[in-house]
């Protein structure tokens, strides 16, 4: 196993200080234990906040450091005011909500990015200066976005996994963040983005579409030469620990105690941080409606909130404990006597073994968040039933539902049918409960943290590294080798490559400076150009007919070598397909506003440059898919490009004008071949032993070298020309 180095806003420690000096304790969170084991057994390292050390005295600090040592934890020192704008600010004033859905909850000025920005930067240097050839690296949370960017700038060729452990909103949530595509290329950083649930998963490739444009093939897309995996990994709980937890004597003794003081009374927990999250509100007013539409159940019910504070500095959070206040006493005033209450409201921390009394002793647990990315207490709840007893009532908007199907999945937004749902749990016969917790009990215990963690990471390190990128400076050793050659071979694409793509294909004509580079390369001594592109000969011949370069048209279909001469097409290349395909291309064409067909001498293409990026994306999916199901075996090949689908005989590609244009060639010659897409890498593939590829663009490549697209291959060129 590889070292293991973990990454995440917060160290899994707790600081205390007393009387008696510092000590570090280890949390007891899913993350912290599910992510132990493997921390040990790599030997790696876990970088984080420790929490406010600020008031440690400097030999306090200095114990402190010692044992974070001993664990293995690598702290990094937040200020105050990094801890207020970094952590209080952007991540949880803007990407908490942001992502939970609560737009009306950001505030209106963007301040504290720059400050986010910096302290992941600060965190980025100490992974790298932390990092060794070999090791894992593993990034948690919304706090850390960009980290994987940043990471893969300073270690290209280190393996990076990200996992996201809150929902991550539809694309059109998402798209209304001001640094919207900062964030998304910084997960990009990553080899593998890990999210809850395949809905987040489907989000988040919506979103790659809608601002970037890059499509998501199954579960791989492709940026800057590299591809990324995405994947739905569910995190799970120690369920074993819960288990064992529920059966402890101190435990089942406080349970006892529980329904003691209960008798004749059916108990509903809930357990929840008290966050707006949650629904805690709504909770209460579908327990106020239930004692109010059914009075029998008037002093038989006895609902349990436990509310575990949580961001108390932020305003928004102590408005939303006076609301639940508020409600917690309007309901145990209309319906609470001298002797009891409806409704008992605990605000405060709860520790494992309190929490799992109150777990095996309650009848219903609700678990409503109108938002969440997974929610544990759900888990924990059916783990902390080795009795096979218990309803578990679950938002449909917790990551937890795509899980836990046996739970009574409720829409939180909707108070009445979470009444019903309350009501049909207190009373559920007793076969019918067993046999839903059994199945749920079954679910978590499978697929509990330790198969989270190990599903991740096993996944990780198998994906390939990518080889390493030549950065477009890289570019200048191909240079040299040009300038050396005795002889040059230049061949050169089109679009994409000599100019960017154009909204239609014929806005794409050359302009003059194009002109007169290619004009100048062709005198340049001992060199020969040649121009391979997909377009047809008519428009290759009234765009660059005059210069003196070899033009190469529909991938090699047509040639002409010289100025003048006929041009001539590959032998035996069919065209009676073109009549089964062109209805199917033009009825695809005439259902998306803004596409286009384009009709070639031996191919056909659907263009969609100017359609609606993700609409665009979906039907070109669904014409490839149409089109080889009805091809498969035929003698057509199906070739994806940018935002086009082309139809062309089986065998007509590139590669095919190398062998021509190289018969002959003079001892000495250096081939060089540059272009942009798919069709360019079967160009690549064909040339001689010794010859250079250069790719334009970041996509992925069997070219050793790199430039960023038409403007720096312009400027590639024109180095090798005189002064």
């Amino acid at each position: 196993m590889s070292r293991l180095l973990l990454v995440s806003n917060r160290l899994p420690v707790t600081v205390k200080s007393d009387k008696d000096g510092v000590s570090v304790v280890r949390s007891a969170g899913g993350l912290a234990t599910g992510l132990r084991g493997p921390h040990e057994r790599s030997g790696g390292v876990w970088i984080g906040w420790p929490g406010d050390v600020s008031r440690l005295t400097p030999p306090q600090r200095a114990s402190v450091e010692a044992q974070l040592a001993e664990l293995r934890c690598v702290p990094i020192y937040l200020s105050a005011s990094e801890v207020g704008r970094f952590y209080e600010g952007y991540s949880n004033q803007v990407l908490w909500p942001l992502c939970h859905y609560f737009l009306d909850r950001i505030p209106r000025q963007d301040r504290d990015w720059d400050v986010y920005r910096k302290v992941n930067e600060r965190f980025a240097d100490l992974v790298a200066r932390q990092y060794q050839p070999g090791d894992t690296i593993w990034v948690h949370d919304y706090q850390l976005m960009l980290v994987p960017a940043l990471l893969r700038a300073r270690l290209p060729q280190a393996r990076i996994g990200y996992f996201h452990h809150i929902p991550f909103p539809s694309s059109e949530i998402f798209r209304s963040l001001p640094h919207r595509v900062e964030l998304v290329r910084g997960l990009l950083g990553a080899d593998l983005i890990g999210f809850h649930t395949h809905t987040y998963v489907r989000h988040f490739a919506s979103t790659l579409m809608r601002l970037l444009g890059l499509e998501t093939v199954v579960d791989r897309v492709e940026h800057e030469g590299r591809e990324v995996r995405l994947g739905a990994f569910p995190m799970g709980i120690d369920a074993q620990a819960f288990e064992n937890l529920a059966n402890d004597a101190g435990v089942l003794e406080e349970v006892r105690v529980h329904r003691e003081k209960s008798p004749g009374q059916r108990l509903v927990l809930g357990v929840d941080r008290l966050d707006y999250t949650k629904g805690i509100p709504r909770r209460l007013l579908a327990v106020q409606r239930l004692l109010e539409r059914e009075p029998a159940w008037r002093g038989r019910l006895r609902f349990i909130q436990v509310a575990v504070p949580s961001r108390t500095g932020v305003a928004d959070y102590s408005a939303y404990r006076e609301k639940v206040d508020e409600l917690v006493g309007r309901i145990n005033g209309l319906y609470g006597g001298v002797h009891n209450v409806p409704v008992h409201y605990l605000y405060r921390t709860f520790n494992e073994k309190q929490l799992a009394a109150l777990y095996r002793a309650a009848d219903v647990m609700l678990v409503t968040p109108i938002r969440d990315g997974m929610n544990l207490v759900a888990k924990e709840f059916c783990a902390a039933r080795p009795d096979e007893d218990g309803v578990l009532i679950l938002s449909e908007f917790a990551g937890a539902a795509d899980e836990l199907g046996d739970a009574m999945i409720v829409n939180p937004y909707d108070v009445e049918s979470m009444v019903d749902a309350l009501e049909t749990a207190l009373e559920m016969p007793q076969e019918e409960r067993r046999t839903r917790m059994r199945t749920l009990r079954a679910r978590v215990k499978e697929y509990d943290v330790h198969w989270w963690v190990r599903s991740f990471l096993e996944t990780l390190e198998s994906t390939p590294v990518a080889p390493p990128r030549v950065e477009p400076a890289g570019a200048e050793v191909a240079l040299e080798r040009m300038r050396q050659a005795e002889r040059l071979l230049l061949l050169i694409d089109y679009d994409g490559t000599l100019v960017p793509f154009a909204p239609r294909p014929e806005l794409a004509a050359p302009d003059v400076a194009l002109l007169d580079l290619l004009q100048r390369l062709s005198i340049r001594p001992d060199t020969q150009v040649h121009i391979v592109s997909g377009r047809t000969k008519e428009t290759l011949e009234a765009w660059l007919g005059a210069l003196p370069v070899g033009l190469h048209a529909e991938h090699g279909l047509w040639s002409r070598s010289a100025p003048g001469q006929q041009w001539k097409a590959l032998d035996g290349v069919p065209t009676d397909w073109k009549a089964l395909v062109r209805p199917v291309l033009e009825s695809f064409a005439a259902r998306v506003p803004g596409a286009l067909v384009e009709e070639k001498s031996a191919s056909l293409a659907w263009h969609y440059r100017q359609v609606d990026r993700v609409f665009g994306a979906r039907q070109a999916m669904e014409l490839r898919l149409h089109l080889g199901e009805v091809f498969a075996h035929g003698p057509l090949e199906v070739l994806p490009g940018d935002k086009v689908v082309e139809v062309r005989a089986r065998g007509v590609n590139k590669g095919r004008v190398v062998g021509t244009i190289t018969e002959g060639m003079a001892p000495g010659t250096l081939v060089v071949a540059l272009g942009d897409d798919r069709t360019d890498e079967d160009l690549f593939a064909a040339l001689p032993e010794g010859s250079l590829a250069i790719h334009a663009g970041g996509k992925k490549t069997r070219a050793r070298y790199r430039v960023d697209g038409p403007t720096e291959v312009r400027q590639l060129l024109a180095a090798l020309l005189p002064g």
